[in-house]
């Protein structure tokens, strides 16, 4: 009986114990951080374009595979120019992201435009066009969706919004959440040439600047850097609870008189 107390005691001092795990750093070294991936101190996505079929995003400011001219563009003397650019991030998130609530996701993008895209009215569109619509998705959900008046045509126009983040859209969930920025407008050109010397209309065309110029600010929390966070635990785990080891070392103890307390009666 008294090996069975002395197991019991053990049993107590073992939980009361802390665990080192010892230095972990001197097992394994930290991965370098991908620059195209957020991180403390960056939470700015970028767009990018290659000036014909492909667009893309990340969180690093410039990439070698962009248009060298840091903007992409599309002309047509006569009709209408379709832009639909979906802007996913490339190479997908990898993280866990917790948005600070109330926190604002801020837009920051130069959009030029010639021809007209009024959506009807007395111009040539003829509900043809659209005005610029700049919509950003965290997955397949689109969680904002800000769209700005015409502007002077021929004009370079810096475009700026701005978007309170919500409870519900506070967690992004790793590649469940991809960010994608979708920018769409369609403008209208009607330039006519009746021989070589009479001409009329005006011909359409889009512009928008890329990389530093053209980019979403997310409010991501500090907590997002943290391990714990981001394998997934938001709670404090029950081996950290300050009542736990009280608990099971109480019942230890209790375990340990009660084997006590039956010796004399097993004697007699």
């Amino acid at each position: 009986m008294r090996g069975k107390t002395i197991v019991a005691i053990l049993l107590v001092a073992m939980l009361l114990t802390p665990v080192q795990a010892g230095d972990v750093s001197a097992l394994q070294s930290e991965p370098e951080d991908d620059p195209k991936q957020p991180c403390e101190g960056n939470t700015t996505l970028y767009v990018f374009h290659d000036g014909m079929n492909n667009a893309w995003s990340h969180f690093n400011s410039t990439d070698e595979d962009s248009t060298e001219e840091n903007e992409t563009r599309e002309d047509k003397d006569n009709g209408v120019i379709d832009i639909k650019y979906r802007f996913m991030m490339k190479p997908t998130l990898d993280k866990r992201l917790n948005m600070t609530v109330g926190g604002e996701i801020r837009g920051n993008f130069n959009i030029y435009y010639e021809g007209d895209n009024a959506n009807g009215g007395d111009g040539s569109c003829n509900n043809d066009c659209d005005w610029l619509n700049i919509t950003v998705f965290k997955g397949a959900a689109e969680i904002h969706r800000h769209t700005e008046q015409p502007w002077v045509a021929g004009n370079w126009k810096n475009v700026v919004f701005s978007y309170s983040i919500p409870e519900e859209h506070a967690i992004w969930d790793s590649v469940n959440d991809n960010p994608i920025v979708e920018v769409t407008m369609k403008v209208k050109g009607d330039y006519q040439e009746s021989n070589i010397i009479f001409a009329s209309g005006d011909e359409a065309a889009f512009g928008m600047k890329l990389g530093a110029d053209g980019s979403v600010e997310f409010p991501i929390d500090d907590s997002s850097w943290d391990d714990d966070f981001q394998a997934g635990i938001e709670e404090i785990p029950a081996e950290e609870s300050p009542g736990f080891t009280l608990v099971v070392a109480s019942a230890a103890i209790a375990m340990a008189v009660f084997i006590n307390a039956k010796k004399p009666e097993e004697d007699e």
